[in-house]
């Protein structure tokens, strides 16, 4: 059986996005941004699990519209840490190439 590589990668992400939100709090003791980062973050990959175990086609598409929706979300906050400067621009420009490539 091969691996579902959008599940995968999704998931890698969602681990970026955890250690990152860490950061954030642990050493910019920021907390809003940092929250609404890990809440998107995270649902990008539980909607692409959602979606592989759809009931139909039709819930599968909807399934990933929201997965893609948590992922322009998730660009939204990390745009908006960068510009605030909260953290690195060389690992969040990493994480935007990501969701880029999503």
């Amino acid at each position: 059986m091969s691996e579902n590589v959008v599940k995968h990668k999704s998931f890698l992400f969602a681990v970026r996005i955890v250690n990152l939100y860490k950061l954030l709090v642990n050493e910019r003791k920021e907390f809003v941004l940092s929250k609404q980062l890990l809440r998107s973050g995270t649902s990008v990959g539980a909607n692409v699990r959602e979606a592989i175990n759809a009931q139909s086609s039709a819930d599968f598409i909807h399934k990933l519209a929201i997965a893609q929706k948590e992922c322009d979300e998730t660009l939204y906050w990390i745009e908006l840490l960068k510009e605030t400067e909260y953290w690195k621009r060389k690992n969040l420009v990493q994480l935007i190439m990501m969701l880029k490539n999503y």
